[in-house]
C-alpha cells in the first residue's frame, strides 16, 4: 500500500474546498445550501477552514495568507459579475479576517513549537 503524508491530504482538502468556494460563490442563489447560521460567520468559517488545511499542508502561515487573502476579496468581488447577487464589501472583509485569524493563530502555534522544541534541547 503507499502511503501518502499527511500534508498532501491536508493540501488536496485545501484545494478541493477552494474549488468549492468558487463555485458556490458563482452558482445561482437558490441552489446554494446553507449552514443556518448567518452568512458572515460561514463566511469567515469556511475561509478559517481552508486556511488552517493549508497552513496544515505547508507550514508558513503568513505565505498561505498572502495568498488567500486576494482569493477571498476576489471571490467576493466577481459575485458582483452574477446576475442574481451583489458585491458586498462586509462579507469580503469577514472573510479576510477568517483568513488572517487563522494564519496568526497557525503562526503562533509554530512558535510555540518551535521555542518549546529549543528548550526541551538546551534543557538535555
Amino acid at each position: 500500500m503507499v502511503s501518502i503524508p499527511s500534508s498532501r491530504w491536508f493540501a488536496l482538502a485545501g484545494a478541493v474546498l477552494v474549488a468549492w468556494i468558487t463555485y458556490a460563490a458563482l452558482m445561482p442563489v437558490d441552489w446554494q445550501i446553507r449552514l443556518g447560521l448567518h452568512w458572515l460567520i460561514e463566511h469567515f468559517l469556511v475561509f478559517f477552514t481552508v486556511t488552517t488545511l493549508f497552513c496544515l499542508a505547508w507550514p508558513r502561515p503568513m505565505a498561505v495568507a498572502a495568498l488567500l487573502l486576494p482569493f477571498a476579496i476576489l471571490i467576493e468581488t466577481a459575485q458582483g459579475l452574477t446576475p442574481d447577487r451583489a458585491a458586498d464589501s462586509a462579507t469580503a472583509l469577514v472573510a479576510a479576517a477568517g483568513v488572517a485569524s487563522a494564519a496568526l493563530i497557525a503562526d503562533l502555534v509554530i512558535a510555540l513549537r518551535k521555542r518549546a522544541r529549543k528548550d526541551t534541547g538546551s534543557a538535555g
